[in-house]
């Protein structure tokens, strides 16, 4: 169980990330037109998992824009924004902002993703949600760099992230 703060109040997780150096658990999450995508969709490229409570959230919106805008620059490269909101709310968020360089994924259906990798807020206001946390993983599905981060309205370190790669 990973301890964060919302708002300088402790919250907790279901559990820890992913450790460096293992394989990221294989995944089904919801696409923007409704179809499951896994891991092997994305076999044979690097990816960022930038995980967040809502894009409907000052905070998670900011993420997966600053990383929109890193995507496109990187080589053999998918960013993954990973949320629980319902596949329509992230379609219309990008849509609305332009933002083309990420692609959206939802675990609302049976919240799997978030169990398996420790990433669901177990108690606070946004309790059922996930915590904001950066999963990097490299062309061979290992991951090489976490983020767990410490305070739910704070930024991702989106330099260590991108330095993973």
């Amino acid at each position: 169980m990973a301890s964060i703060t919302l708002g300088g109040n402790p919250v907790h997780t279901s559990g820890e990330l992913p450790a460096v150096g293992s394989q990221l658990a294989d995944f089904s999450l919801v696409q923007n037109d409704l179809s499951v995508a896994s891991l092997s969709n994305f076999a044979g490229k690097k990816l960022v998992l930038n995980i967040f409570p809502s894009v409907d959230t000052g905070t998670c919106a900011t993420s997966v824009r600053t990383f929109n805008a890193s995507a496109s620059e990187l080589e053999n490269t998918i960013v993954l924004c990973i949320s629980r909101d319902l596949p329509f709310a992230q379609k219309r968020f990008c849509g609305a902002e332009g933002l083309e360089n990420v692609v959206n994924l939802s675990d609302f259906q049976d919240g799997s993703f978030g169990k398996t990798n420790g990433l669901d807020i177990i108690d606070g206001p946004l309790k059922g949600l996930l915590s904001r946390a950066i999963i990097v993983v490299d062309a061979d599905g290992k991951v090489v760099h976490t983020e767990q981060v410490a305070e739910i309205a704070n930024e991702p370190n989106y330099e260590a992230a991108l330095a993973a790669l």
